[in-house]
């Protein structure tokens, strides 16, 4: 290390002048709570105070021994554009101060046999002064000053002004990380309580993991946010994806079994990479357009539900300590939700099940049995009417009245049936396959169609014959909703050991004029 030796004249000089000026320097960096107004604060306010051409102030991350951001003061736009790439502190002086943090002195720098000289486009530069910044006894980063005015080197004076800025500074980056470290957990915060929100409200599972991924990938400032969820072959498939533009070929790419890093993820480990580009343990094509990434597992009660993953783009700045804590904090709770919202609605649909079920034991110990007693009633004044004077109607309008109870009857069993079909489930039974091939065609037509049922029909029907039968009510219904002036469809299926007979009426009007139709297939069990 070299020192410059100050005159005492310029010593007299300089101290009226500099002591002022170190002290607006030390209120200037203590008056933002905003980390990265801070740091511009204290590399201008440096340079100012040793009154150097160029300063800088390069954020040290001590896990990687580099730099990870450098702000400067007195390039030009043009200077910094000619400028291919900023030094990361891999080598150098400095990296020289990276790996050993104690303030540094130069007459000329390119003298000292550390030095590895300027990138193309770098303006030229001869002394250097150059000291750690420390929050508590962490090394936040390193101040860099260069070409001191007058053409002189910097002093022991500049040096320990310099030290008790960066001391000040160090206090006041340790306010401002806390500062923005609360604000970026509130934001986390915030946004794991919204998902949690949305995910109760009922929102179908794709639309879930789709809001999980979105939401992070806003929170982290991520290139794309991911879930991937585990292949019965052992690999993981991207099944949700939120980018800024269209995720393209993102969805249903699969990490394929045999990947480095799929046992950490289906293990339900957190997996940090540097360079998504470049790591050899990624390995599908989509990674070459990412950087930075974190994948981190979405787990519950030892549930493994998937993996969240968010890269930045290429070029991105890594994740720090605290985007990994806040973001994995955020996969569980939004597991946990994930979780919650599946019981949740398991539970909705069990209620929607038991009250259909409940609904379809009244209509039948209620309606059915006394509709039936009442059939009863009239086929026995019916046969009396039998011996009634002749001309008299009434043995004609109670056998209308008959089939009409009949008929309310066999609707009621159809709706029974239908109330005890699963919700959500498609229909695995025959009648339930009627039933929602009526129901889809009521939408088109406008109206509901009569569906009667004979005969054990689901433990009759086979699944070849079920099928041609089905084929041929899409067929029938499809032409009676063709039909001018249809208002009606009757739909019979009657099954005896021997046979199938499925009948479709409709009193819609033909080409020809006429009024109704009716169309007939039987089938050989």
């Amino acid at each position: 290390m070299t020192h410059g030796a100050p005159s005492p004249d310029d010593g007299e000089d300089r101290q009226p002048s500099s002591l002022p000026v170190l002290l607006e320097a030390v209120l200037s960096v203590g008056s933002e709570l905003e980390l990265q107004t801070t740091l511009q604060h204290i590399v201008d306010s440096a340079t100012e105070l040793c009154a150097a051409r160029y300063g800088a102030l390069g954020v040290v991350d001590p896990e990687r021994a580099r730099l990870t951001e450098l702000f400067t003061a007195g390039l030009t736009e043009a200077e910094r554009a000619a400028i291919p790439h900023l030094p990361d502190g891999r080598r150098g002086l400095l990296g020289a101060l990276i790996n050993d943090p104690r303030p540094l002195m130069l007459e000329d720098l390119a003298q000292d046999p550390r030095s590895t000289g300027f990138p193309p486009g770098h303006p030229p530069m001869r002394t250097f002064l150059g000291v750690p910044i420390r929050v508590h006894t962490e090394v936040f980063g390193n101040l860099y000053l260069t070409e001191k005015r007058g053409g002189g080197p910097f002093t022991e004076e500049d040096l320990a002004l310099v030290r008790v800025l960066a001391s000040q500074a160090g206090i006041a980056i340790g306010n401002a990380r806390l500062y923005e470290t609360a604000r970026r957990r509130e934001r986390w915060i915030e946004g794991a309580a919204a998902v949690t929100t949305t995910l109760l409200a009922g929102r179908p599972a794709a639309d879930a993991l789709m809001c999980v991924a979105e939401r992070a990938r806003l929170l982290a400032d991520a290139a794309a946010g991911v879930v991937l969820q585990p292949t019965p072959e052992g690999g993981m498939e991207i099944v949700a994806a939120s980018t800024h533009a269209d995720p393209g070929d993102l969805v249903g790419t699969v990490i394929e079994p045999g990947s480095a890093v799929l046992e950490q993820l289906l293990g339900g480990e957190a997996v940090f990479i540097e360079d998504s580009a470049t790591d050899p343990r990624m390995t599908t094509h989509v990674r070459e357009r990412f950087g930075p990434s974190m994948m981190l597992p979405l787990q519950s009660g030892g549930q493994l539900i998937g993996t969240l993953a968010l890269p930045r783009a290429r070029g991105g700045p890594a994740y720090d300590a605290v985007d990994r804590l806040l973001a994995s904090q955020f996969a569980s709770q939004a597991a946990l939700a994930l979780v919650l919202a599946d019981a949740q609605h398991d539970r909705e649909q069990l209620a929607v099940y038991e009250d259909r079920d409940r609904i379809a034991r009244d209509l039948h110990d209620l309606v059915v049995q006394r509709l039936f007693a009442t059939e009863m009633m009239l086929e026995s004044t019916r046969r009396r009417s039998a011996n009634a004077p002749t001309g008299d109607t009434v043995g004609e309008e109670l056998s209308r009245a008959v089939d009409e109870l009949d008929s309310t009857i066999q609707e009621v069993r159809t709706a029974i049936f239908a109330l005890q079909q699963p919700p959500t489930d498609a229909p695995t039974t025959f009648r339930g396959r009627v039933l929602r091939e009526t129901g889809g065609a009521a939408v088109l037509l406008g109206f509901q169609p009569s569906v009667h049922f004979a005969g054990t029909v689901d433990a009759l029907l086979s699944e070849p014959v079920a099928g041609d039968l089905l084929a041929a009510l899409r067929g029938a219904l499809a032409a009676a909703h063709r039909r001018a002036e249809v208002g009606a469809i009757e739909v019979e299926v009657d099954a005896v050991p021997t046979r199938v007979r499925l009948t479709v009426s409709d009193d819609g009007r033909t080409e020809s004029g006429a009024r109704g139709t009716t169309l007939t297939w039987e089938a050989p069990l």
